[in-house]
């Protein structure tokens, strides 16, 4: 998800009742798993996109 951030990913899982998603970053040597959530709606949200980038930032600052 480049509006997100460089190497940032959405995985798409199904239930019977809900679709949950999982925005992910990968790194040279982790996989960070920066927000899951269920998504009802066709895009994501703002709000998730705006924490899923500070986390990011967070994370970025502490390596």
């Amino acid at each position: 998800m480049p509006s997100i951030g460089t190497y940032c990913h959405e995985l798409r899982m199904r239930e019977a009742s809900k679709t949950w998603r999982f925005i992910y970053r990968i790194d040279e040597d982790a996989i960070a798993i920066v927000e899951v959530f269920n998504k009802t709606t066709r895009t994501t949200l703002k709000n998730v996109i705006e924490l899923c980038k500070k986390r990011l930032g967070q994370s970025s600052a502490d390596q």
